[in-house]
Parts: structure tokens; C-alpha cells; sequence
């Protein structure tokens, strides 16, 4: 097999089972390992660590995938590996959830793959060049697994861009996904897009974080900020809300959310569907001298990397500020960061800042995390990546 040989110093977070090795880490290959090879990793005394996939092209030239020198990485290898993942979620599902992530990439020691449960279909991403090469066992396994009406291929990432990999966009088997499909989560129905929708379709990432804040929403004023397709909303309604406001950039979420609303049932006179950038309308509320008892601000992932950390960390304070100053005493914000480059302590510390400017009083009241279809590998923290705050106005 060829192999990639580290620097000496440069193996310690390899044994310590984290998936990637670094370019900067690598002393030397040996027989000319291409772009997608699976490669045997050693240390510079020639020990053996770990077998990985290999790419010259990335800045993670290798993402580690065993341990175990006597395992081989062939078919087999790659059905096991996706049959343990979506295996142990199955009991995740029921009448009230047909939706979650089957796959979370390396938390499931499959570097660059994700795969997402909607109803009877399934969306996957691959961003990774050795993952790629497999793609078709990975969608057979699957098949093999779910039997799902259809598989299809989302993966137009940034990332791929820099493996060396085109975008790859479309069927890969069964039927193509309709325009939206009706899924199930916390009994509430929802149309998702899975061919032109955000990311793979839906943020399944949320559903336990969307129970828990609905359940300060009865006979509440509610404004739902950055809403996609109205989890947060629909969930609110459910409990009870008196009303809810919902904001989105996106016209195509807007009319998502008014089919979602529409299609549970929910009274249309009590929700409003604004088409806005979401700074501007906070600013626009708060001109017009708006309260609300529940906020919710679940923004886009502000800090894509630790060398925009402090941009983001000035655009999360004046975010919650905003929200802060709409709400009235005793009012209830739920805050989101979907960036893994800002840890928890760091997210309070900026949301303790946005009370100050905004001169709130609050408490912490609840630390929202990732659900279980969504782990975090103990060897790979970087996995950890969606935190929030439950905050509660003095």
C-alpha cells in the first residue's frame, strides 16, 4: 500500500484517533499516492498509525479513517461503516419524526459524507476525493438498508472546490425527489425542497433545540428571525402561541413557510411572513417601538473560520442587541451560533455584551446543543459546531 510518512512530533493528534493529518504534517509518500488513494499513515520511526484517504490538493491531505492495521479499507469496510451509523439512529424514528441525519462525516468515522433521512427519500453530500471514489457503495448500502423511493445528490460545496472535485448535483437512485416533499418532525408536517432548497433540504440539526424554546410560546407574541421554512414558527403555533412573526432574506422560504403554516392548520391571521433582511427589519421594529415575549435568532454561520472570529463575534452582539431591546421584561430569547469556530464560553461572553449595550439585565437560562443524530467524537471536537443560549430578560 502507499504510504505517508509524518514528521518527527507532527503524530500525536493522529494517535489520539483525530481523522486528520495535515499537509504541513507530512515528511514524505512513497510509491506516488494520487489524490483519493487510500494510504497507510506512519510515524517517522516507521510505526504504523492509521490508514487514511489521501489528497494532495487539500490542506487536510489526509483524512484518517482506521486503526486497526489488520482491518482493509475495501467494500466492505465502507457497508459496515454506514450500516453501524444509520443503524444505531433507527430507533430515532417514529410516527412523529421521519427525519434526521443518517450521517455526520467524521463523528461516524466516515470523512466527507453526510446523509439526510426526509420521509421516504435521502440526501447526500460527499466532499472529500477518497469518499467520492466509493460513492456508488455508499448509495447501494443505503438502498440496501432504507429502501427509499429515491437518493439524491447535493453536493455543491465549497469544500469539494478544494479537494479537486466539480459539483455533482442530481439522481443517483430510484425517483427524483418532487418539488417538496412532506416530511414529519415533533408531528408537525413540513414541504421541503431537496433538489434547490438550502444545504441538503432542511436543518434537522434543530429539532430538539425547536421543542424546547416552543415551549415559552403559549399565548405569546413571537418573532421568529432567519426562519427557512418555519421550524421555530410552526412549533410556537403548536404550543399555543398568540402570534408569530417570521423574517427570511429568502422568498423561497417565505413561500415555503406560508404552505407550512397553511398545511398544519395554523390560524393565517395570526402569523406574519416578512421577506427582509433580517438586521434591517429588527431596526425597523425597533423605530416603530415593537415588543415581543419570545425571540428567536437562528443566523447563518457568521464565522466559517477562527481568522473571522471577531467579525462575527461583533455581528452576533449587534444581532442580539436588537433582539434584546424588542423584548419586553420577563421576554425570552433563544440565540444560535451554527459556527464551529466559536465556542460555547465565548458565545455568552458575546451575548453578555450585546445585554450590556443594550442595558438588559438577563440570565442564562438554558444551553441548547446538537441532538443525537448529530454527535461529536470525543478525538474530534472540531464536530461540535451548533450552540445556543435560552435567555431570559430580568
Amino acid at each position: 500500500m502507499k504510504k505517508i510518512i509524518l514528521n518527527k512530533g507532527k503524530d500525536k493528534a493522529a494517535w489520539q484517533l483525530h481523522p486528520w493529518v495535515f499537509s504541513g504534517a507530512i515528511k514524505s509518500t512513497v510509491d506516488h499516492p494520487k489524490n483519493g488513494d487510500i494510504v497507510a499513515v506512519f510515524n517517522n520511526e516507521d510505526e504504523f498509525i492509521a490508514y487514511g484517504m489521501y489528497n494532495a490538493k487539500s490542506r487536510v491531505a489526509v483524512r484518517l479513517l482506521e486503526w486497526d492495521p489488520s482491518k482493509e479499507i475495501n467494500e466492505q469496510w465502507w457497508r459496515a461503516r454506514v450500516a453501524k451509523a444509520v443503524n444505531k439512529r433507527l430507533a430515532l424514528l417514529n410516527e412523529e419524526n421521519d427525519t434526521l441525519r443518517l450521517i455526520f462525516a467524521e463523528a461516524d468515522f466516515l470523512p466527507g459524507l453526510i446523509a439526510d433521512k426526509y420521509a421516504d427519500y435521502i440526501s447526500i453530500q460527499v466532499h472529500a476525493a477518497g469518499t467520492e471514489s466509493v460513492k456508488d457503495i455508499i448509495v447501494d448500502e443505503l438502498v440496501q438498508l432504507l429502501h427509499p423511493k429515491g437518493i439524491y445528490e447535493r453536493s455543491d460545496l465549497k469544500s469539494r472546490e478544494y479537494e479537486g472535485l466539480p459539483d455533482s448535483n442530481g439522481k443517483r437512485y430510484g425517483e427524483v425527489p418532487p418539488e417538496f416533499v412532506e416530511i414529519v418532525e415533533n408531528g408537525i408536517h413540513y414541504q421541503v425542497n431537496i433538489v434547490e432548497g438550502q444545504k441538503s433540504g432542511f436543518y434537522c440539526d434543530q429539532r430538539e433545540n425547536r421543542a424546547i424554546t416552543a415551549r415559552y410560546a403559549k399565548d405569546k407574541k413571537v418573532l421568529d428571525c432567519f426562519c427557512y421554512s418555519g421550524g421555530f414558527t410552526l412549533n410556537a403555533f403548536r404550543q399555543g402561541a398568540q402570534s408569530v412573526t417570521s423574517v427570511d432574506s429568502s422568498a423561497l422560504a417565505i413561500e415555503t413557510l406560508k404552505s407550512n403554516v397553511q398545511k398544519n392548520g395554523f390560524a393565517a391571521d395570526k402569523h406574519s411572513a416578512v421577506q427582509s433582511d433580517v438586521n434591517k427589519y429588527l431596526r425597523e421594529l425597533g423605530e416603530q417601538g415593537e415588543k415581543f415575549d419570545l425571540i428567536v435568532l437562528d443566523p447563518p454561520k457568521y464565522a466559517p473560520s477562527r481568522s473571522t472570529l471577531e467579525k462575527a463575534s461583533r455581528a452576533y452582539k449587534d444581532l442580539n442587541r436588537r433582539g434584546l431591546l424588542l423584548l419586553n421584561s420577563g421576554g425570552i430569547l433563544a440565540t444560535f451560533s451554527c459556527s464551529g469556530a466559536m465556542d460555547i464560553e465565548t458565545f455568552k461572553q458575546v451575548i453578555a455584551w450585546a445585554a450590556l449595550d443594550a442595558g438588559k439585565e438577563i440570565q442564562y437560562i438554558y444551553q441548547f446543543c446538537q441532538p443525537e443524530d448529530h454527535p461529536v467524537r470525543a478525538s474530534f471536537p472540531e464536530g461540535e459546531y451548533l450552540k445556543g443560549l435560552l435567555v431570559r430578560v430580568v
